[in-house]
């Protein structure tokens, strides 16, 4: 398609269906767009709810485009956050895990950040592992599919200098107050933390000393709310926990660190 300023009519459209940033998402699907009919097909799957970069078919994470195949998790940008932070605690050469990876954006961009890392991703959703393969296996690393620390390669036991995850923290009682993109079209699996959000972090938080190694950082990602809680998982297990906020994101992560 010839670049042109966005149909003014287009962007109406996409604003009432609740697109905040209607103008900018309307030039995306013009420029991703093959024809004037696949436009008109994008920008009709945009007004209908699906997620504008499953239309797209990647998402913009830590400055770059990250893969995101429809069914996937799709990285939030608050999750740059995480990123940053382990940034400041990892090493060139470091052996990194993002656990629970999604579609891998988090850890391809610390190994973007790092220049040099051992990089490993691990899901238990097939789509995502596949997904994650092809933003991390590009960057050297390798992704496996299965439940959390089970399908990781066994010689990593003692060995992971950074693990960073993004698990799902949300109550299943809250899930049906979430915006229905997500609701709908993210798997159920990467949202649903529990009766309190917390299922999935306890059994990260409760195995993690073993893969660590010495003075060894977990991050996980959580909310306000929860984030004395998941502090307090960590000093159950001995890890020295903190917890971190960054206002304008609006993100909190907790560090654990292992003696």
């Amino acid at each position: 398609m010839t670049p042109m300023s966005p149909d003014p009519a287009v962007v109406q459209a996409l604003r009432a269906a609740g697109c905040v940033f209607a103008e900018e998402e309307a030039g995306l699907l013009m420029e991703a767009a093959r024809s004037d009919e696949d436009f008109a097909s994008m920008v009709q799957q945009r007004i209908s709810g699906i997620p504008l970069e499953h239309i797209l078919g990647w998402a913009e994470f830590c400055g770059r485009r990250m893969v995101v195949e429809t069914g996937v998790f799709v990285p939030r940008r608050r999750t740059e956050f995480l990123v940053r932070q382990a940034a400041l605690v990892a090493e060139p050469g470091a052996v990194v895990v993002d656990l629970c990876c999604g579609s891998g954006a988090i850890g391809a961009a610390l190994g973007d950040l790092l220049g040099s890392c051992q990089l490993y991703g691990a899901d238990i959703d097939p789509l995502a592992a596949a997904c994650a393969a092809r933003n991390i296996g590009p960057r050297g690393g390798q992704v496996f599919q299965g439940d959390l620390f089970e399908p990781l390669p066994p010689e990593l036991r003692g060995r992971v200098d950074v693990l960073m995850v993004n698990a799902p923290y949300v109550p299943t009682g809250s899930i049906a107050m979430m915006p229905s993109e997500a609701r709908l079209h993210e798997p159920m699996v990467a949202l649903d933390g529990g009766g309190d959000g917390l299922d999935v972090q306890r059994r990260v938080v409760r195995d993690s000393p073993e893969w660590l190694s010495p003075g060894g950082a977990l991050l996980i990602e959580t909310s306000d709310v929860q984030a004395s809680a998941t502090a307090a998982l960590m000093v159950g297990v001995g890890l020295r926990a903190s917890v971190l906020f960054d206002g304008d994101l609006g993100a909190t992560v907790v560090l654990g660190r292992w003696p």
